[in-house]
């Protein structure tokens, strides 16, 4: 039996796009029921559409480059935003994995898999966008030095930044900050 690789592509379980220099090139269906859009919509913008923020776009994509670059492969979990539709604007957990066609040049060519999070993780709008950031490393179990070289600053702002996070949370630690974080609620 031939197995149609476009029509596998299109019905994957999962979000999927091919990507040029941060372009989508493609995508398939589920992708598109994710952030509310068609895929005319999405094919030929650039990924920043799918972000809360330019700021994040940027930020994103000079933290991929490197570890790109040295292993071919990137996963996280982060805020993405719904393009369009009845949610347009919303934004919601997503886990991002991506591959690099040419580890020597990260950007030119990928292919990138988006799981949508939000059935178990709520995203809370009142936080900032460096404070997203430093509890999806949270919730990964990194260290503050840890954070600090994933996201270039230091440990002692990953610090304040997860000292206002605990605040905002009200966690007594930060164990119980990141099961909050985990549950996507707050007391």
């Amino acid at each position: 039996m031939d197995i149609d690789y476009r029509l596998a592509f299109e019905m994957a379980p999962v979000g999927l796009a091919l990507s040029r220099n941060r372009t989508m090139v493609d995508c398939n269906r589920h992708l598109c029921e994710m952030f509310g859009t068609t895929r005319e919509q999405l094919v030929g913008q650039s990924f920043q559409v799918l972000y809360p923020s330019a700021q994040e776009f940027e930020r994103t994509g000079q933290r991929i480059a490197p570890i790109l670059n040295r292993q071919g492969t990137y996963a996280d979990d982060r805020i993405m935003k719904r393009v369009d539709g009845r949610f347009k604007g919303e934004t919601f957990w997503c886990h991002v994995t991506g591959r690099a066609l040419n580890p020597q040049a990260p950007h030119e060519a990928g292919i990138w898999t988006f799981e949508d999070l939000s059935a178990s993780r709520q995203v809370l709008a009142e936080l900032t966008a460096r404070e997203r950031e430093v509890a999806a490393h949270l919730m990964d179990g990194l260290t503050s030095k840890e954070i600090g070289r994933a996201l270039n600053i230091s440990h002692r702002t990953v610090e304040i930044y997860r000292a206002t996070l605990m605040r905002k949370y009200q966690a007594t630690n930060t164990g119980d900050l990141v099961h909050k974080l985990l549950a996507g609620q707050r007391s």
